[in-house]
């Protein structure tokens, strides 16, 4: 229509950068006074224009690890921030937009594709390797050796291993990744990781050493609780004792370790009175005819050196062929291992002999050991 002035459209066709600043410029010139909305589609334009110019510049970084689509979306999106950012005052188009395209592909392989952190100018010397080796081996019909490398890029060896090292960390294998076959474990089950038990190694040699230098009750009662994982109230009791007693044998018994761990050489456990109170009282054991039959009468822990002795009385009152042996434990406190051993012994020599066993007057504390070791225990 006459009175309305054409505004100029690019060109439709790539024939050149030319053509390229021209269209910039017509971009320019078309823009001024149209609302935002009718601006839109004069820079979409101009960016579909742009666009064959945009992945030339992607496709000289392909070949580095990178797919070319990806290079090519990179390059897009500088070229729409370039177009968005253009002023036709401050030169050429096709300048700035190259300098942003290249600058968004450069920082898209410096925050995007490396796994791990290298610096900058490794990565800048990895690329220079990558162009060299692939040179050399052209020429030379092999691959090139690290002096050779050297040699080309005049950088010392020691650069061009590093280089090839850090090359690694561009794309790191996954410790999801299969072993392989039709196993199902990962790569990550077969990399090591660090044992912090081992820092508490010698504190467990340590204390292990000293336990064996606490009297047999406190050392049961440890356990007890910090292995057992039972509570002051049922280490009462299996005991026969007060829980308030428990708890007395427990913290003097902590506090005697914290303190031989401390100490170059363990103090003694007990002095004097306080001794005499917490030491278990020593195995008693006598042996007395009542009739046709042999009491074995038990007192006290019995202990190692109270096994022995234990063991003895049973198996000399057994062979003496008696009408019954009877073991009585009203006395008993406590037994050990050793203690339990003697007894077992003792019913394996009567079940021998053919003379009744007879455990009697069991105390609690006592009876479930016996109990869980296969001793049946009478009233």
């Amino acid at each position: 229509m006459f009175g309305q002035t054409a505004t100029p459209t690019p060109p439709t066709t790539d024939r050149g950068l030319e053509d390229l600043d021209a269209a910039a410029l017509a971009y320019a010139a078309r823009i001024e006074g149209l609302p935002p909305e009718r601006r839109q589609e004069a820079r979409d334009d101009l960016v579909r224009f742009a666009l064959p110019f945009a992945g030339r510049l992607a496709r000289r970084y392909r070949g580095r690890g990178e797919p070319l689509e990806d290079l090519e979306q990179v390059a897009r999106l500088g070229l729409v921030n370039a177009v968005d950012r253009y002023d036709p005052e401050r030169g050429s188009f096709t300048a700035y937009a190259a300098i942003t395209i290249v600058g968004e592909i450069k920082r898209h392989f410096r925050d995007r594709t490396w796994g791990v952190h290298v610096p900058r100018r490794l990565r800048d010397l990895i690329l220079e390797v990558g162009q060299a080796t692939a040179t050399l081996t052209s020429e030379l019909s092999r691959a090139p050796s690290v002096a050779e490398l050297a040699e080309r890029l005049e950088t010392p060896e020691e650069e061009i291993l590093a280089a090839l090292e850090s090359a690694a960390g561009y794309s790191p294998a996954s410790l999801n990744a299969p072993v392989g076959g039709e196993s199902s474990a990962e790569f990550g089950d077969l990399v090591g990781e660090s044992d912090n038990a081992l820092e508490s190694v010698d504190d467990r040699v340590t204390v292990s050493g000293l336990l064996h230098r606490l009297p047999w009750r406190e050392r049961r009662i440890l356990a007890m609780r910090f292995y057992g994982n039972q509570t002051q109230a049922e280490i009462a009791a299996r005991f026969g004792i007060s829980q308030m007693h428990v708890s007395r044998l427990l913290s003097r018994a902590l506090t005697w370790l914290r303190q031989a761990m401390l100490a170059e050489a363990p103090p003694p456990w007990q002095n004097g009175a306080a001794e005499a109170e917490a030491e278990p009282a020593k195995a008693r054991i006598s042996v007395r005819q009542n009739g046709d039959r042999v009491v074995v009468e038990v007192g006290g822990e019995v202990d190692r050196a109270g096994a022995d002795q234990l063991r003895r009385a049973v198996l000399e009152a057994v062979t003496g062929q008696p009408r019954e042996v009877v073991v009585d434990l009203v006395g008993a406190g406590g037994f050990d291992a050793g203690g339990i051993a003697a007894l077992m012994a003792g019913r394996d020599a009567a079940a021998r002999t053919g003379v009744p066993l007879r455990l009697t007057r069991v105390q609690p504390a006592v009876r479930r050991s016996l109990t869980a070791a296969g001793l049946p225990a009478g009233d």
